[in-house]
């Protein structure tokens, strides 16, 4: 029998009015949002469900967000019988995975994403850095792009998120001249719209502040694996949550060997669960014979029950 992952994407999947149909068709749903709203004193629901954009795009906004849509997703598979065998989120995604595996709660993810996302769009002065995907070129190449350009200011590989792609991240002018750089040897470069250079050693003032937080929270042991956006490999223990998130901050998302391993250990078909199908993209070109589904709305139900259906031949 095949095994099922849930992974969760990061705060660039939002839009105004993901999950509405979830939480109008779903008490289940309804509840998380409510409970967001209360745990954060503030109607984010309102903002997720009506905008305006400019307002969600905010991280401090996105990043609660993006959380609070992927466990109310993740809420209505359940209710329908559907559970995960392992888990992982790309980045913000990390810390739905951890509330979807009970090591987190509802209400201290909420909270901690917000300031996570505060912290982070106040690590760096705007303008200062900046972050752009680069396209066709191997991962070998691309940091030795960002070693050519890092005399410029940082620049670094930020996210690895399947083979082909690489996200880099640091001061603008080392990233605007990596980005000339990796041109030069035919790549494409895509400039990110984004508030801050995520993932990268400017992110340090922000690790440094929420790691005050985190201490504060009470992490358990999760129920089922969840696989670490650091490391690639699982978590194995709720003690070392704290420091992996720490280091998440200013260490490269491992996407690809995430999902890799998730493979190796067993996964024969994965649930993007919230908004997007940037993670089902990466995934097809990781390991083009293993199938992505995604979840975020009644209408996405059939194909999540078929994969079910799927595995459980296999």
């Amino acid at each position: 029998m095949g095994k099922i992952a849930w992974v969760f994407p990061g705060q660039g999947a939002r839009f105004p009015g993901m999950g509405k149909e979830l939480c109008a068709q779903y008490d289940i749903a309804k509840e998380v949002f409510d409970r967001a709203d209360a745990a954060l004193g503030f109607k984010l629901s309102e903002l997720i469900f009506e905008g305006p954009s400019d307002e969600l795009t905010l991280t401090y906004n996105a990043q609660p967000a993006l959380l609070t849509v992927g466990i109310a997703a993740s809420k209505v598979l359940e209710s329908h019988g559907l559970r995960p065998d392992m888990v992982a989120g790309l980045s913000l995604g990390e810390y739905t995975a951890l509330v979807n595996s009970g090591s987190l709660s509802l209400e201290d993810g909420v909270v901690i994403t917000r300031k996570r996302g505060r912290y982070m769009q106040e690590a760096c002065p705007p303008g200062q850095g900046s972050m752009a995907a680069i396209i066709g070129l191997s991962c070998a190449e691309v940091e030795s792009i960002c070693f050519e350009s890092s005399k410029l200011g940082v620049v670094t590989g930020a996210n690895y998120n399947c083979p082909g792609q690489v996200v880099i991240s640091g001061d603008k002018k080392a990233v605007d001249d990596a980005c000339r750089r990796a041109q030069e040897r035919g790549g494409k470069s895509v400039p990110l719209a984004v508030s801050a250079p995520f993932h990268c050693v400017l992110m340090e003032p922000a690790a440094k502040r929420l790691s005050i937080d985190l201490e504060k929270i009470e992490f358990k042991e999760p129920t089922i694996p969840v696989y670490s956006n650091v490391t690639g490999r699982r978590l194995s223990d709720a003690r070392g949550i704290k420091d992996i998130l720490i280091q998440q901050m200013t260490q490269p998302v491992l996407w690809q060997v995430d999902v890799e391993n998730m493979i190796l250990d067993g996964a024969s078909g994965f649930v993007e669960v919230g908004p997007g199908k940037s993670l089902a993209g990466f995934g097809k070109r990781i390991n083009p014979t293993v199938r992505f589904v995604q979840f975020c709305s009644p209408h996405d139900l059939d194909a999540v029950i078929d994969l079910y259906e799927e595995a459980s031949v296999l």
